[in-house]
């Protein structure tokens, strides 16, 4: 099966081949004390209060827009006692705000972004990373509470830092609202196996011995949203932190060029905040008392309009006008020559050396004084780093690239989680596509008889039902709920990168493709991998005695080697695939682990993974047709049989081999004569309480026809599954 290798892919990295849980520590872990509020939404019970029925987008398009960008626009300067803005403006902290909600996310599994709302609920509400953001909600409250289920709390977000870069004379690309808000915290995201948080110390996840980030992990140390800014660790090392923020914004599918725009872009605005240690602030949200009202990070109220707040403990803006868009952080960044130096707080930063007057900020709570910019080592990485300082030098001397960079670089920051351009709502979407949001062309729905034809022409063309059924899997299955990329509309699998992936099989997927390409006519090819697919479960019923017809729906089209950003999809590969039993390199997390985080992503119910296996099984649908899982005597018929044989009470299972303890042998009790091969993935459906329970329903005599159907149902779920245009 596969070579030990406890690095490659894999989500959690645990070293010397420790096999660790695939979610890491999850917020029962950070807070044992926290009201189980979820166990009301247990057995399939939602925590939505809007309900199944509401549809967020015919709500937004009630919304009075202008209205409201006028009322965000207005709140950029209203300053409240209770949290004063920094120099009269709201605006650098709204960036942050939005900032920081997108920049979870990660192109690795697609999880984290803004796409839900997600900096509302824990660990995100009470990362060190996203100290005081929780005021910055509270502040937009009114607003929200006012146009209610016409904007979501995501989408209010993302608006909200638009609107504060445009208030403060910044470059916008667009706008596009869609984003559903959630109710609970989305538990299926890897966060980090470590046990403490940045500001406790947590160890940083490249180092000399371990040269990239392990897994999906995107951050640098647990609970940041991208590098620690003092350096790596905390060593300011501006050279290590230019490898650090090269390795995690390349997680997020941003290159140099984004990397340095984003980072001079963000900075040109506001404040870091470490007045005093660390010490004078109280706890974050989740562990505050009852009365404080989800506020944390409190310092002493008396204190607060005093400016003596510490958020990340670096003290200090970065440019000489920090509410106005310009090019005075590039201006500054290469003027000078910085000292290292230490804030109030106790943080390493960067000062420049005998600064002009006119170079000094204004103070955030007194406009008459003046105080000394800062860098931190994560902005020296700009000037020091020389692929880093060649892009900065460039922007230093064209403010219009920069004005171009930052606000594309923004718009992607924002939006890379939404999924295809048509999800898009309101009227500042962009008319551009972009290569990032996977553009497909409209495809044309092929007629009854064309359906018909191919079905009969793809049956009678020597391709087997097992070489159909892989074809059209691997086109659908690369689609991710998370971020609403891959799936089969387009048929990528027919270009770079994709048709040279190990788990696709190159040389026989090549040979199927070149047959479907004959056979489908005026028929996208991304349909005709799909028809032929699902052509193919039909017969296969037939052949075990179920007459079925497998639901389909045309109009896919297929996309461009042009249009299809491959390092991106790089990321997409997988290291492993369960349905086809198929495991690039032996991982630190257990097989079946990796099997449920797929389905997860692929949206799939326990039922629906459990037939889909069960189903590609028999079909012969297994990886390079290993025979590992294939528990039946008559391949390529659809039935029961991978149930009722695992079931089998006549079956016992030993490990081949003990140091993998990957592979398995069922033998015949007593005579002990083999008769299957199984993997992990296989025998989890055994072993397992709950999948056992549903493995026996569909083992049951009398759901032959049941299963059968339900495999159907759920093999056409994921078909679709990237077919936004039928919802």
């Amino acid at each position: 099966m596969a070579d030990a290798d406890p690095k490659a892919g894999c989500p959690v990295h645990g070293g010397e081949n420790q096999i660790r849980s695939l979610l890491g520590r999850q917020n029962k872990d950070w807070w044992p004390d926290a009201l189980p509020v979820d166990m009301l939404h247990q057995h399939g019970v939602s925590p939505d209060p809007m309900g199944e029925d509401f549809n967020y987008a015919e709500a937004f398009k009630k919304l009075d827009y202008a209205a409201l960008k006028a009322d965000l626009t207005a709140l950029m300067t209203d300053s409240k006692p209770w949290w004063p803005a920094d120099y009269g403006h709201y605006g650098p902290f709204m960036i942050r705000m939005a900032w920081h909600a997108a920049g979870t996310y990660r192109v690795t599994d697609g999880r984290g972004g803004a796409g839900s709302g997600q900096q509302r609920f824990e660990p995100l509400n009470s990362w060190p990373d996203n100290g005081n953001l929780d005021k910055a909600r509270r502040l937009l409250w009114p607003i929200k509470q006012k146009y209610g289920q016409s904007i979501s709390w995501a989408d209010l977000f993302i608006l909200a830092g638009n609107v504060a870069i445009e208030s403060m004379g910044g470059p916008v690309f667009g706008f596009g609202g869609g984003r559903k808000d959630v109710y609970q915290s989305e538990g299926d995201t890897f966060w980090g196996a470590e046990e403490i948080w940045v500001n406790e110390g947590a160890k940083t996840r490249i180092t000399e011995e371990q040269a990239d980030l392990e897994g999906p992990l995107a951050a640098i140390q647990m609970g940041l949203i991208y590098v620690n800014p003092e350096g790596p660790g905390g060593d300011p090392d501006p050279l290590k932190s230019a490898r650090d923020m090269k390795a995690t914004f390349s997680r997020m599918a941003m290159n140099s060029e984004e990397t340095v725009a984003l980072t001079a872009g963000g900075h040109a605005f506001g404040k870091a905040h470490g007045a005093k240690p660390a010490a004078n602030f109280g706890k974050a949200p989740a562990s505050e008392e009852i009365h404080q009202q989800g506020f944390g990070w409190l310092t002493d109220a008396e204190e607060i309009g005093k400016g003596h707040i510490t958020t990340s403990g670096i003290e200090g803006s970065w440019s000489n006008n920090p509410t106005k868009w310009g090019g005075d952080y590039f201006r500054l960044l290469f003027k000078y020559d910085y000292e290292l130096v230490e804030s109030p707080a106790g943080a390493k930063q960067w000062q420049p050396i005998n600064p002009d007057p006119e170079d000094m900020a204004p103070d955030a709570r007194d406009p008459n004084k003046r105080v000394p910019t800062m860098m931190t080592t994560a902005d020296m990485a700009l000037k020091m780093d020389p692929e880093f300082r060649a892009i900065s030098e460039r922007f230093r001397d064209d403010q219009a690239a920069l004005d171009d960079a930052f606000a594309r670089a923004w718009f992607k920051l924002c939006h890379r989680d939404m999924g295809p351009k048509c999800l898009y709502l309101g009227p500042e979407v962009p008319e551009e596509d972009l290569i990032w949001q996977d553009p497909v062309p409209q495809g044309v729905v092929p007629s009854d008889a064309e359906v018909a034809a191919f079905k009969s022409a793809v049956l009678s063309s020597g391709l087997t039902v097992a070489q159909l059924v892989k074809t059209a899997w691997a086109s659908a299955s690369t689609f991710r709920k998370s971020d609403k990329r891959g799936g089969a509309n387009g048929a990528r699998i027919a270009l770079a990168p994709q048709k040279d992936w190990d788990v696709n099989e190159p040389e026989e997927l090549a040979k199927v493709l070149a047959k479907l390409e004959e056979l489908r006519g005026s028929m996208s090819l991304a349909d005709a991998i799909v028809l032929a697919g699902s052509a193919a479960v039909e017969k296969a019923a037939k052949d075990g005695g179920f007459d079925i017809t497998v639901p389909f729906t045309g109009g896919r089209g297929d996309a461009t080697q042009d249009w299809t950003d491959v390092e991106s999809f790089h990321w997409m590969e997988p290291q492993a695939d369960g349905f086809r039993n198929y495991l690039k390199t032996r991982q630190p997390v257990k097989t079946e682990e990796l099997l449920i985080d797929r389905a997860s992503l692929l949206g799939l119910s326990g039922p629906e993974m459990t037939v889909l296996v069960g189903g590609l099984r028999v079909l012969g649908a297994n990886h390079k047709d290993i025979p590992e899982g294939v528990l039946t005597n008559r391949k390529g018929v659809l039935s029961n049989d991978f149930f009722v044989n695992l079931l089998d009470i006549e079956t016992f299972w030993e490990r081949v081999d003990t140091a993998s303890d990957e592979e398995f042998i069922g033998y015949t009790r007593g005579g002990r004569t083999e008769k299957w091969r199984a993997t992990r993935t296989d025998l989890i459906f055994g072993s397992n309480s709950q999948l056992r329970a549903t493995a026996e329903v569909y083992a049951e005599r009398g759901h032959e026809e049941k299963f059968v159907r339900d495999f159907v149902k759920a093999w056409v779920k994921v078909m679709n599954a990237d077919r936004f245009d039928l919802a």
